[in-house]
C-alpha cells in the first residue's frame, strides 16, 4: 500500500510551507506529495496568505526534492488550455527528472472562476474529454511529427507537440463518483483511478464500474491503479486525535466515519478495508500543514505496518 501526502493549499499556505511539507514527505518515506488545484478557500478561515498556483508550486518542488512523485488531485481543465497544460506538465517532469503525475478533472468550483475572471463553461465534461485526448496525444507524438486535433471545444493544427516529458509516459489520474461517464473516461485514459472521500462500500461499487468499463474497452482492468483520497487525523491516543480534529475544525466521530481518523491501529485497520476492495494507494489529505509531528506519527506507526 502506497501512502501519499495530499495538501489543500487554497485553505492557506505559502510556498515555503508547502516546501517544508514536501521535504518532510520525502524524508519520512512517503511515496509522493500531491496538491489540489484551487484558487479560493472553502469553508471557514481567511485563506491567508492566499493561493499558490499548482504547477508553479510543483516546478519549484521538482528542483528541491529528489525521490518523491509530484502531482495534482486534480488539475482543473477549466483553468488552462490543453496545449499550454501539456507544455507545463512536460517541463515540470523534465525539471523533476521524471517524477510527475497529472490528475485532471473537469473543474467544479464556480466561485473561484468568478473571483479570478476564469470562464466557467456549462459543458465541462466534454471539454475534459477533449483535453485528455489533446494532452496525451501531444506527449505521444513522435519527435519530428506534428499533432492535429479538431474537436468541438479545441482545435490544434500542425502542433510540433513539444516539449516531451522525461518519462516515456506521464501517469494520468482520473477520479470521481460519476456512474457512467467517469468510468468510461478512466477506462480510456487513466493510469490510475482515484475515488475521493468515499466509504468502503461506495469505493467498491465505483472500482467495479471502472473495471467493467476497462474490460468493455478491451483493456485489462488490472492495468489501472485504484486509489482513495481520505482526510487523515491520527493521534497516539484519543486526546491527541481530538486535539488534531479541533485544529482542523472537524468532529472526531465524523472524521472516523468519513476518513482515516483515530489511533494508528484504527487507521491501519481501516486502510486494510479499502485494500480489501482493491485500493493499492491512499492519498492522505493533510489539513494542518504546520503539524509535522502528525506526518512523523503516520510514518512511524501507520506506514511502517503497511509496507
Amino acid at each position: 500500500m502506497d501512502l501519499r501526502i495530499f495538501t489543500e493549499p487554497q485553505q492557506g499556505a505559502s510556498y515555503d510551507t508547502l516546501l517544508t511539507v514536501a521535504k518532510a514527505t520525502e524524508d519520512l518515506g512517503f511515496d509522493a506529495f500531491f496538491r489540489s488545484d484551487h484558487y479560493v478557500k472553502m469553508g471557514d478561515g481567511d485563506g491567508l496568505p492566499g493561493p499558490t498556483d499548482a504547477w508553479l508550486t510543483l516546478a519549484g518542488l521538482a528542483r528541491e526534492t529528489k525521490r518523491i512523485r509530484l502531482g495534482t488531485l486534480m488539475t482543473a481543465a477549466t483553468f488552462r488550455l490543453p496545449g499550454v497544460l501539456a507544455i507545463q506538465v512536460a517541463q515540470v517532469d523534465q525539471m523533476s527528472g521524471g517524477r510527475v503525475e497529472l490528475g485532471l478533472g473537469a473543474g467544479w468550483f464556480e466561485e473561484e472562476h468568478t473571483a479570478y475572471g476564469i470562464p466557467f463553461p456549462k459543458e465541462k465534461f466534454p471539454r475534459l474529454e477533449e483535453q485528455l485526448a489533446i494532452v496525451t496525444g501531444l506527449w505521444a507524438t513522435e519527435p519530428g511529427k506534428t499533432f492535429d486535433f479538431h474537436g468541438k471545444h479545441y482545435d490544434l493544427t500542425d502542433s510540433p507537440a513539444l516539449p516531451k516529458p522525461a518519462q516515456p509516459k506521464i501517469p494520468v489520474l482520473i477520479g470521481g463518483h460519476g456512474a457512467t461517464r467517469t468510468p468510461r473516461l478512466a477506462a480510456r485514459y487513466a493510469d490510475e483511478f482515484n475515488m475521493p472521500f468515499a466509504s468502503v462500500e461506495d469505493t467498491e461499487t465505483q472500482f467495479g464500474r471502472v473495471r467493467a468499463a476497462a474490460q468493455e474497452a478491451g483493456r485489462a482492468a488490472d492495468a489501472i491503479t485504484y486509489s482513495n483520497a481520505l482526510v487523515a487525523c491520527v493521534g497516539k491516543d484519543d486526546q491527541e486525535v481530538a486535539r488534531r480534529a479541533a485544529a482542523i475544525g472537524r468532529e472526531v466521530d465524523e472524521l472516523k466515519a468519513n476518513g482515516l481518523a483515530g489511533t494508528p491501529a484504527e487507521v491501519v485497520d481501516k486502510i486494510g478495508r479499502y485494500a480489501a476492495v482493491g485500493a493499492s494507494r491512499v492519498y492522505l489529505q493533510i489539513l494542518d500543514l504546520d503539524d509535522l509531528d502528525h506526518l512523523e506519527l503516520i510514518s512511524a506507526q501507520v506506514q511502517s505496518q503497511l509496507s
